[in-house]
């Protein structure tokens, strides 16, 4: 199971900056994932989960800032979990990848499947992760949108299966990446038997990495990657 550190490691140093990314380095991950986004009002790519996060730090790290800092010895041999938030700027982010020579080590992931189509036209050996659901909120946060959360979340277990294997085998994307709640073996079967990936998102529980270990899946992202220690005592 990939060891991959979420946003570096956010519950170490605020994530997407490269104190999370040192201390992911420390605590020996496989795999950093960052997110990839637009500024709001400008036309930088930007290293945040979405605008309030890049609005609340006085100067989020570029992309081209982030992507030469991986291209360093430091992180030779850790894997790349490139998360575009939005679409439109595809192409820009796999033209910084080549630029810097990271392409072979990058898995680029993205809620929109529009967004991993254009990448597969354009560069069809890039490794792409379809991340699921698209949601922008949790809704199991709320009393009041709880119980339909449930309804849709065993529907969306039962149906997900069988529309990952398809996009597996059609080529459209190689990974899934998948929130714990979707998490069934079945999931995990018919993912690994179609010849594809599963990561899953996003636990800080040790009880919960040692299941999903135990189900076979190909990797987890935490936001305290030093966790991973203690699945081998």
């Amino acid at each position: 199971m990939r060891r991959v550190g979420h946003k570096g490691a956010a519950l170490i140093a605020p994530g997407n900056t490269f104190a999370s990314f040192d201390a992911a380095v420390a605590a020996d991950v496989d795999m950093i994932e960052f997110d990839v986004l637009r500024e709001e009002h400008g036309d930088r790519l930007i290293l945040a989960h979405d605008w309030a996060d890049a609005a609340g730090r006085e100067s989020p790290h570029t992309l081209e800032e982030a992507l030469a800092y991986f291209a360093s010895d430091r992180f030779a041999g850790v894997e790349l979990n490139v998360d575009l938030k939005l679409p439109g700027y595809e192409l820009r982010v796999l033209d910084a990848l080549r630029r810097d020579g990271l392409i072979e080590r990058a898995l680029i992931s993205s809620q929109h499947e529009a967004s991993l189509a254009v990448l597969r036209a354009e560069e069809p050996r890039v490794r792409l992760g379809w991340s699921v659901p698209k949601l922008r909120r949790d809704p199991f946060r709320s009393r009041a949108t709880r119980p339909p959360a449930f309804i849709a979340l065993q529907a969306f277990r039962l149906l997900l299966p069988a529309r990952a294997a398809r996009a597996l085998r059609a080529g459209r994307c190689d990974a899934l990446m998948a929130h714990w709640r979707l998490v069934t073996p079945r999931l995990v079967r018919r993912v690994l038997d179609a010849g594809g990936e599963l990561y899953v998102w996003t636990v800080d529980e040790v009880g919960r990495l040692r299941e999903l270990e135990a189900l076979g899946v190909s990797g987890v992202m935490t936001n305290d990657p030093r966790l991973f220690a203690e699945l081998v005592t």
